[in-house]
């Protein structure tokens, strides 16, 4: 049985991919990253690759755009520890919202860097994870969730200049903070309205 291509859809395709790379051209030119949707090790692969690319190409700033619901935190943790190893300043700019592991990934940058545009919304948690298996497994597990924990409440802390216990109580439930909110809280170094107030 023959297989009927239309050359329609192979030549929109062909635009399609065409349009992608000169886009994917012109954000590299211009050192801007987006950081969109849930967060994964294949995205994080992406992202950190561009990343060294660009540090590789000059030591200008590189400007990465973050709206993510968050997800996989050792993903978040890559594109957080990329942005303080490579040369160049990263800026921030939070929009939509900046949750979980997107938040992790935002407070990676110095605070004098993180912007955000009014309307976005931040939001702060503990880990949480499916635990199973036997009994010493479930235990394992639960310690590795309790030092991941932790490790997150301090990096929030030294990022915001919140105190550690002050910290771990506030994300023990969803803490959801306006972009005014984030600013009070030390997450948000500046709310901007316009590209040309990023200093």
């Amino acid at each position: 049985m023959r297989n009927f291509v239309n050359d329609d859809d192979e030549d929109k395709k062909k635009d399609e991919s065409s349009n992608s790379e000169h886009l994917n051209k012109i954000l590299f030119d211009a050192r801007k990253v987006f950081v969109t949707g849930g967060i994964n090790m294949e995205m994080a692969t992406a992202i950190c690759a561009r990343l060294q690319a660009m540090a590789h190409t000059s030591d200008d700033p590189i400007i990465m755009t973050i709206c993510s619901p968050g997800g996989h935190v050792e993903a978040g943790d890559m594109i957080h520890d990329t942005i303080k190893f490579i040369k160049p300043e990263v800026i921030v700019i939070g929009t939509g919202y900046v949750a979980s592991a997107g938040a992790l990934i935002y407070v990676a940058a110095e605070k004098k860097n993180r912007y955000t545009t009014p309307n976005t919304r931040f939001l702060l948690h503990q880990p949480s994870g499916g635990v199973g298996g036997d009994a010493s497994s479930i235990a394992i597990q639960s310690q590795q969730i309790i030092a991941m924990r932790d490790r997150l409440n301090a990096i929030f802390a030294k990022a915001t200049g919140q105190k550690v216990d002050k910290v771990a109580k506030d994300v023990d439930r969803d803490f959801w903070l306006t972009a005014k909110e984030a600013v009070k809280y030390g997450i948000v170094g500046k709310i901007i309205e316009n590209e040309t107030e990023i200093k």
